[in-house]
């Protein structure tokens, strides 16, 4: 008896939009009351066309598929003479979405949102959409901390059957935690295990920070860390029991409360290895970075069946898994594992694919690739030809996946993702004095010209220093085993007297050849062969130094000059390093047959040490020596110079070194610089590696012919620096505050590179 009433009432529901009908033949349809719906597409959504028999039942059904479409709010069927009438009455379409009172989110992110669930503009108005869309609203700013959040929507009727939705919200101010609370905490002190959490109370940087701000995916997040720092000291079993997250009848504080249980602090007694070992045991125990007696880590424990598994993908085992089982002795608190391995089956590698390169060229991205097509699997070599790509500085983003081919057992694919980034760079600078005024120059090169992998650097300064116009072209891959070439043409002259150095102009055309080539992965020799012709000028108030040289070897010569050098690279990255080294030693040589004769050695170390996930430190080394052959001294335009922004900050660029009587800078044959600078992401970027902060201490000089290298004669300085990599090229400001300068020493704290960073 119930469902046959059902079944009427749902009845009696589509036949209130249609009038019974004696079953006639429809000879037409017509369709009135529609103004944006075209008469096609209700026709396409009707069961009933032209020539059909039409009854109550069809009837019915074409006002629910009618009903059905969202488009209208009110459906009638009547017949007339055989043709069928459809009324309709279109729901109102959107016209406009107003969203005001936001200043947390952009409009365009909350519209997005809006969107997403089905309400946006042009879109038919559907009121029962409105609570959601609220809600959405709601959700949002509840992800800031917005717990006091209010909207309220306002819908106004406008012409042509077309509504305007407006959405005006009060923000309140973010919820703040007041008090974050440990429970359980007995081998630690409370503050300790507080650092390791992301969240905060209010602080001085938490206003940028947002970290005072309730989350509860940094809460999640936090809690792993807590739960880390236990099991990285020995506490297997730490639990965490509750977590209680309240909020004030206010909606302006948070207290979050944290309950767990330590345990007991465990030590490791034995580590045994089971199941096929590919790789010789001691070979695979070396790995281990856990040991017998230590305090268990889980840190060191995943790092060793990591390094297992990556060994035996080095072997082709792609899939290859390491699982520690833990054997607990309570009594004695101590742990035994054993590692089991599981190798899977050997696999080769179907297919390289490169996806990403809207640019660059496949061939400049497959001839860094060490992995070979249809060759066994090698995880170290997939890792190296990551880091050759992180290298190239094309990339601001290399990704790697090994997917299984479907259908195999044995096979793999290895596909790289590339994120390329701008390679042109517009490199300003910048600078201001009182003998100079504003002085400007600049460069513009491309590291991958056309995609090619070629770079071409054209430069030109207007600084009264240094007016330069120049030229290079290099070819990374002059031949197939990846011998580079490249072409240097210049024009240059140097008038460095504003800067305090002795008064003398130099104006020097020249040009040359260089190749390099690789001896190894990270290895490179390079050598070039050039010739330039130098014009000297000194006048009455040049050092005697200076005089005496032009009086002694001429007022112009013609060089011919060798190069050779040895680099070595083995940074994971040169857009953003945190581990490896860089080493270069370079010399110059003026060759026999042209004039002066001289040399010039410079040698710099590079390393980078990963501290924490954040945190790197970067220390630098670069000395340099030069003299004359044949009983010539160095031609005093090819000295050395220190202090800068590229060398020790804090102090003016190249004012460091010996001085003649009238206190002008002269320059000199040896060089010692040393640089330290801890490098960590600017707050508030994320993942961003564009940008990032440095904390560094500066050290060196420069000396002339006869001085005595000693300790207490280098300078030092240290500071802040900022290292932007902007979309025209890379940025470098610093603020250094000199610890030992001398009377007779220039202070310049604050100094920026626009383009150029060491």
């Amino acid at each position: 008896m119930k469902r046959k009433l059902l079944a009427g009432l749902v009845l009696a529901l589509f036949f209130s939009g249609a009038k019974a009908f004696e079953p006639f033949v429809v000879k037409d349809i017509r369709v009135e009351g529609i103004q944006r719906t075209e008469a096609g597409t209700v026709f396409s959504y009707m069961p009933v066309k032209v020539g059909d028999i039409m009854t109550d039942g069809k009837a019915a059904a074409t006002v629910k598929a009618l009903y059905g479409t969202g488009f209208f709010k009110d459906v009638r069927l009547e017949g007339e003479s055989g043709v069928l009438v459809v009324v309709l009455e279109e729901r109102p379409a959107i016209a406009k979405i107003d969203i005001t009172g936001n200043k947390e989110f952009e409009t365009d992110i909350l519209k997005k949102g809006l969107k997403e669930i089905g309400l946006a503009e042009g879109r038919i108005f559907d009121r029962a959409l409105l609570e959601k869309a609220e809600q959405e609203l709601k959700r949002q700013y509840l992800t800031r901390g917005r717990y006091a959040i209010v909207v309220t929507t306002t819908v106004t009727p406008l012409d042509r059957n077309r509504v305007s939705a407006t959405f005006n919200i009060v923000e309140g101010d973010a919820a703040k935690i007041r008090e974050i609370n440990l429970v359980g905490a007995q081998a630690f002190r409370e503050t300790e295990l507080l650092d390791q959490f992301q969240l905060r109370t209010p602080g001085w940087l938490t206003w940028y920070t947002k970290t005072d701000q309730y989350s509860r995916q940094k809460l999640s997040a936090d809690l792993e860390a807590l739960r880390s720092f236990y099991l990285n000291r020995g506490y297997l079993e730490f639990n965490i029991e509750s977590t209680q997250v309240s909020i004030t009848p206010d909606k302006q504080d948070i207290y979050i409360t944290v309950s767990f249980t330590e345990g007991e602090k465990y030590t490791v007694s034995q580590i045994k290895l089971a199941g096929p070992l590919i790789v010789p045991e001691e070979e695979l125990r070396k790995l281990i970075n856990l040991k017998s007696g230590e305090v268990f880590s889980r840190e060191k424990l995943t790092q060793s069946t990591k390094a297992i598994g990556d060994r035996l993908g080095n072997e082709g085992f792609a899939f290859a898994n390491a699982n520690a089982s833990p054997e607990l002795d309570k009594e004695k608190r101590e742990v035994a594992f054993t590692i089991y391995i599981d190798p899977g089956r050997k696999v080769y590698v179907r297919h390289i694919n490169v996806t990403g390169n809207n640019r660059s060229r496949d061939e400049v991205i497959r001839r860094q690739v060490r992995q070979m097509e249809s060759a066994w699997y090698d995880a170290s070599k997939i890792q190296l030809s990551k880091q050759r790509l992180d290298r190239l500085a094309y990339f601001s983003d290399v990704g790697i996946e090994t997917p299984a081919v479907p259908g195999t057992s044995d096979q793999v694919d290895v596909d790289f993702k590339v994120t390329e980034k701008p390679t042109g760079a517009i490199t300003l600078g910048a600078g201001f004095s009182s003998a100079e005024g504003l002085v400007l120059s600049g460069s513009i090169s491309q590291q991958n010209i056309f995609g090619s992998g070629n770079t071409v650097v054209a430069q030109l300064s207007t600084a009264r220093v240094s007016k330069v116009v120049a030229l290079s072209f290099t070819d990374p891959f002059y031949t197939v085993d990846g011998v580079s070439r490249g072409f240097d043409f210049y024009k240059r002259s140097i008038n460095p007297t504003s800067l305090g150095v002795g008064s003398y102009q130099t104006s020097t055309i020249g040009g040359g050849i260089r190749w390099g080539v690789p001896v190894s992965e990270v290895d490179t020799i390079n050598y070039g062969l050039g010739i330039e012709s130098t014009k000297i000028s000194v006048y009455q108030d040049s050092p005697q130094r200076y005089i005496d040289y032009v009086y002694n070897f001429g007022d112009a010569n013609t060089s011919l000059l060798g190069t050779i050098g040895w680099a070595r690279d083995s940074r994971d990255s040169a857009f953003y390093p945190t581990k490896g080294t860089v080493q270069r030693a370079f010399a110059e040589i003026g060759l026999p047959g042209g004039s002066p004769q001289y040399y010039k050695l410079t040698y710099q170390h590079q390393q980078y040490f990963p501290l924490t996930r954040d945190f790197t430190l970067m220390l630098n080394g670069d000395l340099g020596y030069g003299n004359g052959l044949k009983g010539r001294p160095l031609p005093f335009f090819k000295n050395f110079y220190a202090g800068g922004v590229n060398s020790v900050r804090g102090y003016e660029t190249s004012s460091l070194g010996p001085r003649d009587s009238n206190n002008e800078i002269l320059g000199g044959v040896f060089r010692v610089i040393g640089n330290a600078e801890l490098y960590l992401p600017l707050p508030g970027l994320g993942l961003d590696r564009s940008v990032r902060l440095g904390a560094f201490l500066d050290g060196g000089n420069v000396y002339g012919p006869g001085d005595v290298f000693a300790f207490d004669t280098l300078r030092f300085s240290t500071g802040l620096s900022v290292t932007w990599f902007s979309p025209v090229g890379p940025m470098k400001i610093s603020l250094g505050y000199p610890l030992n300068s001398k009377p007779d020493d220039r202070v310049q704290r604050f100094q920026f590179v626009f383009g150029n960073v060491f």
